[in-house]
Formats: C-alpha cells, sequence, structure tokens
C-alpha cells in the first residue's frame, strides 16, 4: 500500500510538469516563430507479481529452479525524462512592414547579446538610434561580416538572406514601400543575413525572449551554406501551437492528475484501516 502511494504521488508530479509545459505553450500562442514544447514521460522498472505462499521451488540433484507463479506486472511510477521542442514550421502571417523577416524552411537568425551570440527565429526586428538591425529586446541583429547597420530606413532582404541598400530614394520613404525589385538593381550589398543551423536541433536549448542557445548535445552552430532557408521579407512566422489540441490535452492532463489523487486516497484509506482495525485484532 506504501508503494501505491508514491506510485500515485510520482504520476501527479509527473502531470504538474505536463500542465506547466502546456500552459507556456498556450500562453505563447500569438509569439511570432513560438515553437511547442511537448513531454515525454518515462516509467519506473516495472515489477513481477508472483503468489507469495508458493514457493514453487524443484530441488534436483545438480540444482534447483523456480515454478512459482508470475501473476503479473505492477508499476512503480512515472517521471517526465525530457520536455522536447518541436520545430514544425509555423504559418505565414503578412506584415508588409520591412523589419519584419521569417524564415521558410530551418535555420536561426543570429543575434549578439550580452551572454554571447544566441539564435532566434523571431524576425520582429526594429533599427536602434545608432542605426543597427535590432530586436524588440535590443539585440543586434548579425550579418555574416558582424551586426548590420543601416545609414537609412532604406534597405531590402532577397531571399538569400543579402541586405541591399539604395541611397537613391534614402529621403523617400513613402517611394520605398512602392519600389519595384528591378529598381534595385543599382543598389549597394551591405552584408548578408548570418543563418545558422545545429548538428542536433533537437538538443537546442530555450533561453526566454525568443532566443536559443547551443549545448554540448547539439553541436556549434554553424552558418548555412548550401540549401539556404529562404528569407521573406514582409512576414512573420507564427507560432506552431494549435490551441484546440492544448486545451484538450490540458483537459487529459487534469483528468489524469485527478485520477492519480483519488488513487492515492485509496491507498490512504485502505492503510488507515491496516493500521486502525486490523492491527488490533
Amino acid at each position: 500500500m506504501v508503494r501505491g502511494l508514491y506510485t500515485g504521488a510520482s504520476g501527479m508530479i509527473a502531470q504538474m510538469k505536463r500542465i506547466d509545459v502546456l500552459s507556456n505553450n498556450l500562453a505563447n500562442v500569438n509569439t511570432p516563430s513560438y515553437k511547442k514544447d511537448t513531454t515525454i514521460a518515462k516509467s519506473f522498472p516495472e515489477m513481477l507479481i508472483r503468489r507469495i505462499n508458493d514457493d514453487g521451488v524443484r530441488v534436483l540433484p545438480v540444482g534447483s529452479y523456480d515454478l512459482m507463479p508470475v501473476i503479473g506486472k505492477m508499476g512503480t511510477g512515472v517521471e517526465i525524462n525530457e520536455v522536447y521542442t518541436r520545430f514544425t514550421q509555423g504559418s505565414f502571417k503578412q506584415t508588409e512592414n520591412p523589419f519584419d523577416l521569417a524564415l521558410e524552411g530551418g535555420g536561426f537568425f543570429a543575434v549578439e547579446t550580452p551572454e554571447g551570440e544566441r539564435y532566434t527565429r523571431n524576425g520582429s526586428f526594429l533599427i536602434d538610434r545608432d542605426g543597427y538591425l535590432v530586436t524588440k529586446d535590443g539585440f543586434r541583429v548579425l550579418g555574416e561580416n558582424g551586426p548590420i547597420r543601416l545609414k537609412k530606413n532604406n534597405f531590402m532582404v532577397d531571399e538569400d538572406g543579402n541586405v541591399f541598400e539604395n541611397r537613391e530614394y534614402a529621403e523617400d520613404p513613402l517611394r520605398l514601400v512602392s519600389m519595384e525589385e528591378n529598381e534595385w538593381n543599382d543598389s549597394v550589398l551591405l552584408d548578408r543575413l548570418k543563418v545558422v543551423e545545429f548538428p542536433k536541433l533537437r538538443y537546442v536549448k530555450k533561453m526566454g525572449e525568443s532566443l536559443y542557445t547551443e549545448t554540448d548535445y547539439s553541436g556549434r552552430a554553424y552558418v548555412v551554406e548550401q540549401a539556404r532557408p529562404k528569407v521573406r521579407q514582409g512576414f512573420l512566422e507564427q507560432s506552431n501551437v494549435n490551441p484546440v489540441v492544448e486545451m484538450v490535452n490540458l483537459i487529459e492532463v487534469h483528468r489524469t492528475y485527478e485520477a492519480n489523487q483519488r488513487m492515492i486516497q485509496a491507498h490512504d484509506t485502505a492503510l488507515g484501516k491496516a493500521v486502525n482495525e486490523v492491527g488490533k485484532v
């Protein structure tokens, strides 16, 4: 009976962790480029149940063997083994804002932070007062030659991530919005966005604020040269969280949590009777 208390408690702890993960997914359903997390559970080793009144031992001149009948198996609990991030592509939302960039396919934008180089798929960028392309949190977006600095608000990013500047219409922002692609023929190439990938994407670690960092298991980030993901200017990648699915999973988790709770209450009641009633006989 005491073992049943621990088994039920381990189930409740695992469901609490699942609730935290699902709640975080729902909270970020409108966060650009957010990638949902999924919990992976691992059960403790199962135990074989045998009849204790039948030893089933047969002694032979050369030894012995066990014939004790096996009744079945008994679980001993569960734990959350891993919180796995699903890097599936989110849908695109057209914003027509030239500072919004989205990656079609894999890869990450590289940004400069006080803790070192970090990576993101959230392409909702701005230009700071010094002319650098930055994230919403003020981290500078990196090109292959360093932070990207725009002298004027007159840049274009092609599908390969090349950042062009057109000085002819630098003082006419309205003209820039309506410019055709062929009008950028005389533009100046400033840099190319640093788009990176990891040897083992599964082990990339979330850092918060839509940032990721490499780990010992993911391997070091490397610049993608071949089969680069396409960069879409004027688009944002949406979260890959399906709120309906997450709500259904949340209801399932709550019911499982309550089932474990009732199991603990049942074991506690049986243990109380064993101590207070059976013990008196």
